[in-house]
């Protein structure tokens, strides 16, 4: 085998290789998302000591991983998720290795016929990054040339539809960009009809010192029906990145900001606003979901804003899990603090709140209300206060049940004086 500079070396054994022929996979996601890891952990391995060898890796991988994927269950995209991590880390290596320009250009073809086969799609992202797949500003001028005819094309108003592939859209936007042509991107650009291409025209003004044009014409792509969070961030990150974090603040900072979870979303953004108090960002964010302000219970109490915290979790239901897990984690360092979480816990249980509730959960949330009481010297008027949240469950309720069953547990609620068995 000849290396991708020209040198000859051992031909390389590429361990993915086999594990990513078509259909190789069945449909449970897991283990597909655990051999795209593999293969990318692999190939940045080799680029430690050998980048050209891994671009080729690099390649081989992304012409394969989509035919391998093609069974797997997508719906939860977490695969989806995974390839597109892949993309993100792979490319720049690619347009970076150092190869011949003649390498290059063939790894560029192959990874063209690979995007525009396919279908299902599972690398539709690569045309985002064919910029940093190109070598250089001219190399990526060059292939901007060759796709702005089906470009223009695609992004044409037509009277009557015509289906028209769209990959070269993107990978052109991408491309351009990359060769500094930015007026190119807003000509090209702006026609279009959805954001994923217009945020281009975005990047493109930003980059000629136009923010306060990019800023307002990423205003003007707002979708009246929702759904505009890509837009807040991306306006946001300009105003960041021109010092004028208040406004970026007061206008973008809570709708452009995401995360899987409440504790997330609220890290994000005392992440990018460090000088903002955590109260305010916290108060400012639970505004954002009335009615859900238990739900924020989590992230005050990550803040140690805890009487905060206790008094969202008390205004609406909180997860009694959650409630249950800060009695027994605070019990030592504020058990004040975490007899109040238990017995939210308990109430909220009694009131019918929680996901897959079990008996172990009952206890759980009972038992670490009363370690916690015994530590702040509070045992007596604590169970008594057990009682009159469980005493106020309907007969028969599951919460008296669970209680019920152990050992005597809602007898001793009922009357404190009686001895523990």
């Amino acid at each position: 085998m000849t290396r991708s500079d020209g040198a000859d070396r051992t031909p390389h054994k590429w361990q993915f290789k086999s594990r990513f022929r078509r259909g190789a996979f069945g449909w449970r996601s897991h283990p597909a998302i655990e051999r795209v890891d593999q293969a990318v952990a692999e190939i940045r391995k080799v680029a430690r000591t050998d980048r050209a060898l891994a671009a080729e890796g690099a390649v081989s991988f992304l012409e394969r991983v989509s035919g391998a994927l093609e069974r797997v269950d997508s719906s939860s995209g977490a695969i989806g998720g995974a390839v597109n991590d892949a993309i993100a880390e792979l490319a720049p290596l690619i347009g970076g290795a150092g190869a011949s320009a003649k390498a290059h250009a063939k790894w560029l073809e192959r990874l063209w016929v690979a995007y525009v086969a396919d279908e299902i799609p599972y690398i539709e992202l690569l045309g985002d990054y064919w910029g940093d797949l190109c070598p250089s500003a001219e190399v990526a001028s060059a292939w901007a040339e060759r796709l702005l005819p089906d470009a223009r094309e695609a992004l044409a108003p037509r009277d009557v539809y015509r289906h028209m592939p769209l990959q070269p859209v993107s990978a052109c936007l991408s491309a351009l960009y990359r060769a500094g042509r930015y007026d190119d991107v807003v000509r090209l650009g702006s026609p279009g009809i959805i954001w994923h291409w217009q945020r281009w025209v975005v990047k493109a003004l930003v980059a000629q010192g136009r923010k306060a044009e990019a800023i307002a014409y990423a205003e003007r792509c707002r979708d009246p029906h929702g759904g505009n969070g890509h837009i807040d961030a991306a306006c946001e990150e300009i105003l960041l990145s021109s010092g004028s974090a208040e406004e970026a603040y007061r206008r973008y900072a809570l709708t452009a900001t995401g995360g899987q979870t409440y504790v997330a979303r609220f890290r994000a953004v005392q992440k990018k606003y460090p000088s903002k108090p955590a109260g305010q960002i916290l108060a400012d964010l639970v505004a954002t979901t009335p009615g859900s302000e238990g739900k924020w219970f989590a992230a005050a109490k990550s803040a140690g804003l805890y009487d905060e915290a206790l008094a969202l979790a008390a205004r609406s239901p909180a997860d009694p899990k959650t409630l249950a897990r800060a009695a027994r984690d605070m019990a030592e360092k504020r058990p004040a603090f975490a007899v109040e979480a238990g017995l939210l816990a308990l109430r909220w249980l009694v009131e019918g709140y929680g996901y897959e509730i079990t008996g172990a959960d009952v206890l759980a949330a009972y038992s670490n209300t009363l370690k916690a009481a015994k530590r702040a010297g509070t045992a007596a008027e604590t169970r008594a206060r057990i009682g009159e949240i469980v005493g106020g469950e309907k007969k028969g309720g599951f919460v008296t049940q669970v209680l019920a069953a152990y050992g005597g547990v809602w007898d001793r609620i009922v009357d404190p004086t009686m001895p523990e068995k």
